[in-house]
């Protein structure tokens, strides 16, 4: 089996699966959430799996570009596009301020040094006025995309976010596989080689950040306009934790393993309870219905999980079990 002949074939039928969705019961709203964490999963892989940046703070991306759009469209009344132009904009001048700390500093230092930075936003945000402190920034409008084109319609939403998030995605794989991207890639492999062949490796690493926060406040300020509302909980440290997770599950350092992490985790967070129903009606085991109130538990199991069992994640591992059976064929 050839991976790379079988992945568009596995993309091409994942996006006629999402184009059908709606109309086989799927709840457009629910997969919209999906989508947008997605998104976040895969900007954050662009930093960590093929740069070899940890990043703990890439909350700020996500909850300040939500602020941003949301105050934007809600208070100065610009519409949808230009809200999410001005939260792409506001993530990357977050990624370029975060990032220009980080790359001075190696290993766990870089990775505390996002995670401050995230908290100093996170603070900012509950006192701000604009964001509504602990109750979040309510009732943002989804408005009229170019003036024309109404996005009360979960519906139309739905195909709007799904062309946004294809488009950034697509943006992602060529960077990947551009030479930028192979030059990323040597430098999580050997850094001083990188160095000793003459690359800027801090311009590089700092680059590589602006795209990737850009890319995650594009995530936020989409969910935003889904949803209707930012909260404190989008800036929050645990936002970054999530998206560690995901990308982790899934497979960091593969383009479908984040896809995979965050339906993973997504799904887990919303049909824990429905799932822990079932097994105790199966079961007639009462201790599985609890189960809705533990999702952090079961979450944090699979993810000890995975990193004993799946080092490479869900992808990864079927990834490298494709890669044996051709090499034995």
């Amino acid at each position: 089996m050839n991976v790379k002949k079988f992945a568009p074939i596995g993309y091409g039928l994942l996006l006629l699966g999402l184009i059908a969705a709606p109309f086989v019961g799927a709840y457009p709203v629910f997969v919209m959430k999906l989508l947008c964490f997605a998104l976040f999963a895969s900007a954050f892989n662009l930093l960590l799996g093929y740069t070899g940046l940890l990043s703990f703070g890439h909350a700020a991306f996500l909850g300040g570009a939500a602020y941003v759009t949301g105050h934007s469209v809600k208070a100065w009344g610009v519409t949808p596009e230009i809200g999410l132009l001005l939260g792409l904009v506001s993530g990357a001048l977050l990624g370029l301020v975060m990032g220009w700390f980080t790359i001075r500093r190696q290993g766990i230092y870089a990775t505390m040094i996002t995670l401050a930075l995230a908290q100093m936003l996170y603070f900012a945000a509950l006192q701000l006025p604009f964001t509504g402190g602990e109750d979040g920034l309510q009732g943002v409008p989804r408005g009229k995309l170019f003036g024309l084109i109404d996005l009360s319609s979960d519906l139309t939403m739905y195909y709007v976010c799904l062309i946004v998030v294809v488009a950034a995605f697509l943006l992602i794989v060529r960077t990947i596989h551009s030479p930028f991207g192979q030059v990323l890639k040597g430098i999580k492999e050997n850094e001083p080689r990188a160095i000793s062949l003459g690359y800027d490796v801090n311009r590089f690493k700092l680059l590589a950040f602006v795209i990737s926060a850009a890319i995650a406040g594009l995530a936020g300020s989409l969910k935003t306009l889904v949803l209707g509302f930012a909260t404190l909980s989008d800036v929050h440290w645990s936002a970054s934790g999530h998206v560690v997770l995901m990308t982790l599950v899934g497979g960091m350092g593969t383009l479908s393993g984040p896809l995979v992490g965050s339906a993973v985790v997504v799904l887990l967070e919303n049909k824990i309870g429905e799932l822990g129903s079932f097994l105790a009606s199966v079961t007639s085991i009462d201790w599985f219905n609890t189960l809705g109130e533990s999702v952090t538990i079961v979450t944090g199991l699979i993810f000890v999980v995975c990193v004993l069992a799946f080092r490479r994640g869900i992808m990864g591992e079927l990834i490298a079990w494709a890669e044996r059976r051709r090499t034995r064929a």
